[in-house]
């Protein structure tokens, strides 16, 4: 008895991973617990009109909410590396040094 290989091929799932194959959510929800405070003040930046100044006022005044920037932006290393027409930066956001 002879098989049909495309039969056999449409019966294939895209794939057998789920959500949770390329996302750990439960270490997702322990980094995130341990910055609640932090988040919430950077939500207060929503709506700004000088998104740029309340930014930086933020920061004058809460310095940890730094350390949620490399969270936001889905970056493993405490230091981000950006360029622009002026030139590069190093940002650093590692405090424990």
């Amino acid at each position: 008895m002879a098989r049909s290989f495309t039969a056999w091929l449409a019966g294939f799932r895209d794939s057998i991973a789920d959500y949770g194959y390329y996302i750990d959510f439960e270490k997702v929800h322990r980094n995130v617990d341990s910055m609640k405070v932090e988040l919430n003040i950077l939500n207060s930046l929503i709506g700004s009109k000088n998104i740029k100044e309340d930014f930086n006022a933020l920061l004058q005044k809460y310095p940890e909410v730094l350390k949620c920037i490399p969270l936001l932006l889905a970056v493993r290393a405490s230091e981000i590396y950006c360029q622009d027409e002026n030139g590069g930066h190093l940002y650093q956001f590692d405090f424990a040094k």
